[in-house]
């Protein structure tokens, strides 16, 4: 199984599609075995966005991200990098795809409404900083093996 980090940006809650959103990861069989609502001071939005630093959208990333509660969580499933980064859409959300999250429910390219993990090692790193290893809670369900076996 293949875990991945997922964030609710700040518009996607105060918009109250967190429940939505939810729905969509859970009804494809992924599983959430980390979550939390949090409220991101500047220290962890730089380390988050880190990546990015220097390049002219940088500081605009690391205040929207600090700008209201997001909510966090670690997803597990079946190739779960690329199914959750498929169900999310393209980046700018006038070029995501109807049926994505993004191309449903997204219109400017900042408020774009939900991070995903691009890559197993970026979803390790990025797991490692939101969340410590006694928060993440691995657990069997009966469908499990109706979805991936």
């Amino acid at each position: 199984m293949q875990r991945t980090l997922v964030i609710i940006k700040p518009d996607g809650v105060q918009r109250a599609l967190v429940g939505k959103i939810l729905a969509r990861f859970e009804e494809r069989g992924l599983k959430i075995v980390a979550m939390k609502l949090a409220q991101v001071d500047r220290d962890l939005a730089e380390k988050h966005y880190a990546v990015h630093q220097g390049k002219f959208f940088y500081e605009g990333l690391v205040n929207y991200i600090s700008a209201s509660p997001v909510v966090v969580m670690v997803l597990e499933g079946h190739e779960a990098i690329g199914v959750v980064r498929a169900m999310v859409g393209a980046t700018r959300p006038w070029e995501a795809a109807a049926g994505t999250i993004r191309g449903d429910y997204a219109l400017m390219g900042l408020r774009n409404l939900i991070h995903a993990s691009d890559s197993p090692e970026t979803a390790a790193n990025e797991i490692a900083l939101w969340f410590t290893t006694d928060q993440i809670h691995p657990y069997a369900r009966e469908m499990d093996r109706w979805v991936n076996e």
